[in-house]
């Protein structure tokens, strides 16, 4: 087989460094696109018949770029990268990570901005909706995300409390079957809204604000009737609302409040006969102002390279 040189690294750090420990990044990128690369002299080398020449070329000018302005990639990232990565994006990419906009740092100091170009979006939809509608699969950020950015407004005083609700569709709602008061009924379904928290604030400061009522824990049985205000109020695994649950948490909205709706329309777990009350809000108000319907994909996971290849099987075999 033939080979043609389709990069030259500007110089044999730079190549190390894109190709990682033991070549780990290289070898991710010949999975991904199902390609042989050769790097050798600080020379990449692709077969002469290949078709992926250019977006290769654009996908080593933006890893070096990146790194050789002293970024760390992880595994993670780079996936990211490979996932989003067009012939007509890549300096959106290296902005991003070069010019990162923090949204929060954490309580052990880890900076936390968007690590995708989607999520860059999701939270400009954040900062300039009132209700916002982030529909996607596990391990996009849509939650994770929310829940920072609630704390960001907390920590700057434009809001006075968090309220984080979740349908108990396994409970049927009635949670009295279940021990404890509320908060030990709702807090097993509420782990990664908590996990969130716990890494903005750490675990300590999250129970003083819960027990303050900062921090609300609610079941979305529970809110109706009420009207909040100067909160950010996230409803999280909102795909098991029905149509009724939905149209009551939307009504719940206050002055100086937001909405974050999160779910996956993939995982429905509410009776056959009920329509999702998120799938149909999102037919409903996309065209509403200051209303953000904000959709993430299979491209836009951010957790193990393993988790898209899942969806990806499990969508071509079911559709969903």
């Amino acid at each position: 087989m033939s080979y043609k040189t389709i990069y030259r690294f500007k110089n044999l750090i730079n190549e190390a460094l894109v190709l990682g420990p033991n070549n780990k990044n290289i070898d991710l990128i010949e999975s991904f696109y199902k390609e042989e690369i050769l790097v050798r002299s600080a020379e990449v080398k692709i077969s002469e018949d290949s078709d992926k020449e250019n977006i290769l070329v654009m996908l080593f000018e933006v890893l070096e770029t990146i790194f050789e302005n002293d970024v760390a990639l992880t595994e993670v990232d780079i996936f990211g990268i490979l996932n989003n990565l067009t012939v007509d994006n890549g300096d959106a990419l290296i902005k991003l990570f070069l010019k990162k906009e923090i949204l929060i740092t954490t309580f052990h100091g880890k900076a936390v901005f968007p690590r995708t170009l989607n999520q860059k979006l999701y939270l400009e939809a954040l900062a300039n909706n009132d209700i916002i509608f982030a529909i996607g699969p596990a391990g996009t950020g849509k939650t994770y995300l929310g829940v920072l950015y609630a704390v960001s407004r907390l920590k700057a005083n434009e809001v006075r409390r968090i309220v984080l609700v979740r349908p108990v569709v396994e409970a049927g709602e009635k949670l009295g079957y279940l021990p404890g008061d509320v908060k030990e009924k709702i807090d097993p379904y509420l782990i990664p809204l908590y996990d969130g928290l716990n890494e903005a604030l750490g675990k300590e400061a999250v129970d003083k604000l819960v027990e303050k009522g900062v921090i609300e824990i609610a079941p979305l049985a529970y809110m109706r009737g009420r009207t909040i205000e100067n909160a950010v109020i996230i409803l999280d695994e909102a795909q098991n609302t029905s149509r009724l649950q939905m149209k009551m948490f939307l009504t719940r909205l206050g002055h100086n409040s937001k909405m974050i709706i999160t779910g996956d329309v993939t995982q429905v777990d509410l009776p056959t006969r009920e329509q999702s009350g998120l799938i149909e809000a999102a037919n409903l108000f996309a065209d509403i102002d200051r209303v953000k319907i904000h959709r993430f994909d299979r491209y836009d996971v951010m957790r193990h390279p393993l988790v898209q290849k899942i969806i990806e099987r499990y969508e071509s075999k079911y559709g969903d």
